[in-house]
């Protein structure tokens, strides 16, 4: 049976703080400055247009995320189905009235920023999924009835997503959803049934592709076949990455990036610039940070006394570890071009707002 979510009761805010993880704190802040340094580099060394507006992005954040971390996790535990129904809400709207941007509707301009649910709905999806198995035992997650409404809290959002489009966001919602599954303890044969059903879909799924993301999958087997067209992105950041070597060109001294044949640097491809400028070395050392925060997550996770809590946090974690394994793959070229940020280092508002949004729910779960 689920167990139930104990704590500090009714805890001043003080002692709620007192119980902050500041370990992984000082490591976000860390994660924070190296990227603030790079968007730095990216604009030839001025705090404007980025790395000025950055600080106060994670500024903002790091109040939401005591703000976050200081909510009872019983609260987040009663309100995690209301949280997914307005972030799908605000994915349906995005369809009806959202901002255009790179060829996709995936924004909704609210003056001071603008808002990508896409972002917002992954944490709000994880929140839905751990509330659902949190009610339920390992005699009835083995009933394949019982799966019906998790994979619809996971499809329905994906699906609109995908139409956006924004094909990688979705590929990122069905693996959270593979990974709190299995997390959940759904058994292997399973995801086997699912994996076969989903290679056998391939070539009906790749009829429904926009002409776009068919030439990126044409262009990551087969870069060189349009070296000034879809394979031009990957093609220069691969370019770019390998000629950093083992110590780099030097801080300030990307030629790729600086002579502008690197592009989006200061968003999707800034791990490019950072295996320029800092080489090999500068690389392993960001990485190593980021195997830190994982690390630490999933000891929070384990230490859970709570299924909701435990849930919670591998969800939060294995979402944070496909924005590394996707973003620092996409550069090096081992799988297609996706829009998928670094966090915490890219350039943006809502995937930096979320990131540390997740970072306060894991925090409330170390503090409950």
């Amino acid at each position: 049976m689920a167990t139930t979510i104990g704590g500090p009761q009714r805890a001043s805010l003080g002692e709620k703080l007192y119980y902050v993880n500041w370990g992984l704190l000082i490591v976000l802040c860390l994660v924070a400055a190296f990227g603030l340094a790079m968007l730095y580099s990216a604009a030839n060394g001025n705090v404007d247009p980025w790395a000025s507006r950055q600080a106060l992005r994670f500024g903002l954040g790091l109040v939401i995320l005591l703000a976050v971390a200081s909510i009872d996790l019983r609260i987040w535990l009663a309100y995690a189905y209301w949280i997914y129904l307005a972030s799908f809400l605000l994915l349906i709207y995005v369809e009806v009235a959202g901002q255009i941007g790179m060829g996709a509707q995936r924004w909704i301009d609210l003056k001071l920023f603008q808002l990508q649910p896409s972002e917002v709905v992954k944490i709000a999806t994880i929140l839905a999924l751990a509330r659902y198995f949190h009610a339920l035992d390992h005699e009835r997650i083995g009933r394949p009835w019982m799966l019906i409404p998790p994979i619809a809290i996971v499809l329905a959002p994906a699906g609109l997503v995908l139409v956006q489009p924004d094909l990688g966001t979705a590929g990122m919602l069905l693996l959270i959803g593979a990974g709190m599954f299995f997390v959940a303890g759904v058994r292997w044969w399973k995801f086997a049934l699912v994996a076969a059903a989903g290679g056998a879909a391939v070539p009906i799924a790749w009829n429904f592709l926009h002409d776009y993301q068919k030439n990126r999958i044409r262009t990551f087997m087969n870069p060189e076949s349009d070296p000034l067209g879809a394979g031009y992105h990957s093609l220069q950041s691969k370019i770019a990455f390998g000629s950093g070597g083992m110590f780099g060109k030097g801080f300030l001294a990307g030629t790729q990036s600086h002579l502008n044949f690197l592009p989006e640097r200061q968003t999707d491809f800034i791990f490019t610039m950072v295996a320029e400028e800092l080489g090999m070395v500068g690389c392993l050392v960001l990485l190593g940070l980021y195997a830190v925060l994982v690390g630490v997550c999933i000891a929070i996770a384990l230490r859970c006394r709570n299924h909701f809590g435990r849930l919670l946090v591998m969800g939060l974690t294995i979402n944070l570890f496909l924005y590394l394994f996707i973003n620092s793959a996409m550069v090096m070229g081992l799988i297609p071009v996706v829009g998928v940020p670094l966090p915490l280092i890219s350039y943006g508002g809502t995937a930096m707002i979320t990131v540390m949004i997740g970072f306060g729910l894991i925090m409330s779960a170390h503090i409950n």
